[in-house]
């Protein structure tokens, strides 16, 4: 029998809370897939916490990294997920990049590092283009610091140019939305349940 998965999603809106974010719903509605398969999913919205600029795991007095990389570290799925502004990922999410990367460095008792277990999937939104690159940046992160990417690991929104409306606050979630974010919620399960069977191997 597959064990229990957990996973942790990055909300890296720009919006302190309590302000509504459209990044925490799409985030909402991939946790909501996730319970279908017993995965329970914990969101950390980054912008309401200290995380210093930098590459070290750890930035010193203050810093709250450290913590947030211990739910990841914790978690078996990661869902990174971020607003498009100016046809880019928030300088949150880069932010969280840089700091994810001192994790590539870190190896397990096999040399392995220590991301290599870990799925990540990843949610974008925006009243402008940008998706396809923001994914395309953002899983090359990803893998080069370990997580692997399932086949479509990747839902996004984007409404059409010149027109600015926020996908929190359409009236019903659109079918192919929908559909992608069952897709990259059951492959990244499957995904995270083998790679729980079968490791990679070591060094």
């Amino acid at each position: 029998m597959d064990k229990p998965l957990t996973a942790v999603a990055l909300n890296c809106t720009l919006k302190p809370s309590p302000g509504e974010s459209s990044t925490d719903v799409i985030i909402d509605q991939l946790a909501e897939q996730l319970q279908e398969h017993s995965v329970s999913c914990e969101t950390v919205r980054l912008v309401d916490r200290n995380v210093a600029p930098g590459v070290e795991a750890d930035m010193g007095s203050g810093d709250e990294w450290p913590q947030i990389l211990e739910k990841i570290s914790g978690a078996d799925i990661l869902i990174f997920a971020t607003p498009t502004w100016l046809g880019h990922m928030s300088s949150v999410a880069q932010r969280a990049l840089e700091r994810l990367n001192a994790a590539g460095g870190e190896t397990d008792e096999q040399g392995r590092p220590v991301m290599f277990g870990k799925v990540a999937i990843t949610a974008v939104v925006g009243n402008e283009d940008g998706a396809h690159a923001i994914i395309a940046d953002a899983f090359q992160g990803l893998n080069d610091i370990g997580f692997s990417i399932p086949a479509q690991g990747a839902t996004y929104w984007n409404h059409e140019a010149m027109n600015p409306k926020d996908y929190k606050d359409l009236e019903e979630t659109p079918e192919a939305v929908a559909a992608t974010n069952r897709t990259s919620a059951a492959n990244a399960v499957h995904l995270a349940h083998r790679l729980a069977e079968a490791p990679y191997p070591g060094q």
